[in-house]
């Protein structure tokens, strides 16, 4: 088979160009080199103010970005005052959209009065890819439960290191680091799911690995599944109240 002069001048400029690209991924930095890529600039925000790479979950205003677990129609939460509510019997929400490691913050109210105890008291749970892992949310605050579902615990696996939770009717906030697993060709674990949080400014859970999704009374084993997935949010039939939802994708490598 002839092939043209032109083409296959394309194909070995093609290939050339992927050559120097894995190369230059490959280059070892020295220490102090000038010529080493600068961090891209971002404006940090502030109070209520997120960074200016992020992408804005929940500005107070609606759930265009969200909708039901059920069905995947519009999400049934009320909305008002610049809050969430969750709305008993509507269902969990996620979002539209899908992440992977990423960075989010997330600020949430248990009732006041507080009703109930232990679980069944401001019960609620943030998840990442899809439903498989998650913080929990629940009123923790002088309330006895078991260690590994009190409030920012990495549910059923990681309790807190220290209970940082404000009373009902206050809010919390979380920012949390989640690092997603890695899966080879052939459905195994290359790299575990890792988790920070920190709870109202303090670090309550530090770059834990997961040993598979998070579940009631279970340890199931990681399943292979794609790098990108819908944040979800729990009805776990309380008016957990959230608002200022916020997340930032990460690219984990450096050049």
């Amino acid at each position: 088979m002839k092939i043209e002069p032109r083409l296959a001048a394309a194909v070995l400029a093609a290939v050339l160009g992927c050559a120097i690209v894995a190369v230059a991924q490959q280059k070892t930095w020295g220490i102090h080199d000038l010529e080493r890529p600068m961090a891209p600039v971002i404006d940090p925000g502030g109070p209520g103010k997120p960074p200016s790479d992020a992408i804005v979950l929940f500005d107070g205003r609606d759930l265009s970005k969200w909708v039901a677990d059920k069905g995947g129609g519009p999400a049934m939460w009320k909305v008002e005052n610049g809050y969430m509510e969750v709305v008993k019997g509507t269902g969990g929400i996620h979002t539209v959209q899908g992440f992977g490691d990423a960075q989010l913050h997330i600020e949430w109210m248990a009732p006041k009065p507080p009703v109930g105890e232990s679980q069944d008291r401001g019960n609620s749970g943030v998840f990442f890819m899809g439903g498989r892992y998650e913080v929990q949310v629940l009123d923790s605050y002088q309330s006895k439960t078991y260690a590994d579902g009190q409030a920012s615990a990495l549910y059923g696996q990681f309790p807190p290191m220290v209970n940082a939770t404000r009373p009902p009717g206050e809010w919390q906030t979380y920012d949390i680091v989640f690092e997603r697993p890695r899966f080879a060709a052939d459905g195994s674990v290359q790299k575990p799911a890792r988790v920070t949080v920190f709870l109202n400014g303090v670090v309550v859970q530090h770059a834990e690995t997961l040993s598979g999704p998070t579940a009631n009374k279970a340890r199931p084993p990681y399943k292979a599944h794609e790098d990108k997935l819908p944040l979800g949010l729990q009805d776990h039939s309380h008016p957990v109240r959230f608002r200022n939802i916020w997340i930032r994708e990460l690219t984990l490598e450096r050049p």
